[in-house]
C-alpha cells in the first residue's frame, strides 16, 4: 500500500486548522487543542512547515501562527514536500543517477509517468478544497481521482 507518513497527514490536519482561521495567528497550544494532536509533534509540524515557507510565525504574548499564502494557493503537494522531501514513486523517478540499474531499466519511464500523474493530483488540490465537506454523492471513501497513465493526465471528480 502507498501512503503518507504519519507525520504528513498530521501536517494537513494542522494546516487545515490554521486555514480555517484564516484572521487569526493561533498559538501552538491552540493548533494541538484543536487537533487533539501532542503539542511536540504540532511544534515539530509547524517548524517543518515554517521551513518550508507555508506558515509565519510570529513571537510574543499574541504571537503564533498563520497561513504564509491564502489556503487556496496553497496544494497539497506543497504540504507533502514539506514534510517528505520531493515526491517520487521511486529515486530514480525523482532524479537521474540514483541507481546503477538505470541504464538497463525497462521500467523506469513508466514509475516517471505514474510520479507525474501523482504529482499533478497533489497539485490539483489545495489546502482551500481540504476544508470543504465532502459533498453527499461522493462516497465514504473519499474524492474520486481518474488517472490515464498512459497520457500522464489526472483529474478529479
Amino acid at each position: 500500500m502507498l501512503r503518507v507518513s504519519r507525520l504528513t497527514d498530521y501536517a494537513t490536519v494542522v494546516m487545515t486548522c490554521i486555514a480555517a482561521h484564516p484572521a487569526d495567528v493561533l498559538s501552538t497550544v491552540q493548533i494541538a487543542d484543536e487537533t487533539h494532536l501532542e503539542l511536540p509533534t504540532v511544534s515539530k509540524l509547524l517548524k517543518a512547515l515554517g521551513h518550508a515557507a507555508l506558515v509565519e510565525s510570529f513571537r510574543g504574548v499574541n504571537g503564533g501562527y498563520r497561513l504564509a499564502r491564502p489556503a487556496s494557493e496553497i496544494s497539497l503537494a506543497e504540504i507533502v514536500e514539506a514534510l517528505e522531501g520531493p515526491i517520487g514513486m521511486t529515486e530514480c523517478s525523482v532524479a537521474e543517477g540514483q541507481c546503477d540499474r538505470e541504464s538497463q531499466c525497462g521500467v523506469r519511464g513508466s514509475w516517471q509517468r505514474v510520479n507525474n500523474v501523482l504529482d499533478s493530483a497533489l497539485r490539483a488540490v489545495s489546502l482551500a478544497e481540504m476544508l470543504q465537506p465532502l459533498p453527499p454523492a461522493v462516497s465514504s471513501q473519499g474524492r474520486k481521482i481518474a488517472v490515464t497513465v498512459k497520457t500522464g493526465e489526472a483529474t478529479t471528480e
